[in-house]
C-alpha cells in the first residue's frame, strides 16, 4: 500500500520526547511508530477500512531473513539438513535459535529413542515395585537370584551409558555440524 497522505498534529514537547524515546527503544523512526499505532488503533476500533491496513513493510522485514551463500556452503547446508531430515531453512532456523539460546536441539529420532528408553525404565521400575509390594504383603521376602539382579543392573547401566552417549553426540553434532552415523543407529 502506497503512503501518499500526511497526518499532522501538534503535541506538547514532553509528548514529542516520550514518542522519540519509545521509537528509539523499538528501533523505529517516530513516523514509523506513529503509523504502527494508528494501524493498531484502526484495527482495534474495527473500522471498515481496517482490513485494508497492512503491517508496515519494515515490520514484515524484521521477521524474515535472507542470506546469500556460496555454492559450496549451500551444498553443505543441504547435506547437513538432509542428514537431519529437515528442510534447509528449518535447519538454519534451528541452528540460529540453538546458538542464540545456547541450546542443543534434539532431532526427532533421538527424541523417540529417549522416550523408548524412559518407557523401558518405567517397566523395570513397575516390576521392582511389584516385587517389593508382594514381599511386603506376604511378610516374607523372596529376593531375586543374584544373577537376575546383576542382569537388571547391567541393563540399567547400558541404558544410562547409551543415553549419555546419545546426548553427548547430539550436543557435539550441533557444535560441529556433523551427524555421526553411530548415533543414527539408535
Amino acid at each position: 500500500m502506497e503512503a501518499d497522505a500526511f497526518i499532522h498534529c501538534r503535541v506538547p514537547v514532553a509528548t514529542k520526547e516520550a514518542l522519540r524515546a519509545a521509537a528509539q527503544r523499538q528501533q523505529l523512526s517516530e513516523s514509523a511508530l506513529l503509523k504502527r499505532m494508528i494501524e493498531m488503533m484502526l484495527q482495534m476500533a474495527g473500522t471498515p477500512d481496517a482490513a485494508t491496513v497492512l503491517p508496515s513493510p519494515r515490520t514484515a522485514r524484521l521477521s524474515r531473513l535472507y542470506v546469500r551463500l556460496a555454492s559450496q556452503d549451500w551444498a553443505l547446508l543441504r547435506a547437513r539438513a538432509m542428514a537431519r531430515a529437515l528442510a534447509p531453512a528449518t535447519y538454519v532456523s534451528v541452528l540460529v535459535r540453538a546458538h542464540l539460546r545456547d541450546l542443543a536441539p534434539l532431532p526427532k529420532d533421538d527424541y523417540l529413542a529417549l522416550r523408548q528408553a524412559v518407557a523401558e525404565l518405567a517397566v523395570l521400575g513397575r516390576n521392582l515395585n511389584q516385587l517389593t509390594r508382594a514381599a511386603n504383603q506376604s511378610g516374607r521376602v523372596m529376593l531375586p537370584a543374584k544373577n537376575d539382579l546383576l542382569a537388571v543392573l547391567k541393563v540399567c547401566e547400558a541404558l544410562r551409558d547409551h543415553t549419555r552417549g546419545l546426548i553427548r553426540a547430539n550436543v557435539e553434532s550441533w557444535r560441529s555440524g556433523r551427524v555421526e552415523t553411530e548415533r543414527q543407529s539408535v
